[in-house]
């Protein structure tokens, strides 16, 4: 039977996990509401982040545009996807709230600018 600790964050308290799973059994204790179970079985099953990062923008005041996945996305596919936005570049002007990639690597999640970066105006 395997055991791992953790700390529950989907909420503020903060619940101290013990999740023991033995081949397709989860048992998860500590939990004090119904979400710590969720969040115990989905961290040793299918483990998920929301992923922050940087994009590249071409004719902008800035050279970054910071941008954020709009849900999370799972944990295995992180350095994936960090490798593909390392890639890419938006043009300006772009505005917070714009969808930078449509369901990234399929996962159901966009990717979404965080801030506005306007058109470089020369000068």
């Amino acid at each position: 039977m395997n055991e791992k600790k953790m700390i529950c964050i989907m909420c503020p308290i903060g619940c101290e996990l013990t999740v023991l799973q033995k081949d397709d059994k989860i048992i998860v204790k500590g939990n004090r509401c119904p979400r710590g179970k969720e969040y115990g079985i989905a961290e040793v099953t299918n483990p998920k982040r929301v992923l922050p990062i940087s994009v590249k923008v071409e004719n902008g005041e800035m050279e970054l545009v910071s941008a954020k996945t709009d849900k999370p996305i799972p944990k295995k596919l992180i350095y994936d996807i960090i490798e593909y936005v390392k890639k890419i570049k938006v043009e300006a002007p772009i505005n917070r709230g714009d969808i930078i990639v449509k369901n990234i690597f399929n996962t159901g999640a966009n990717l979404v600018a965080t801030r506005t970066v306007k058109k470089e105006t020369g000068g």
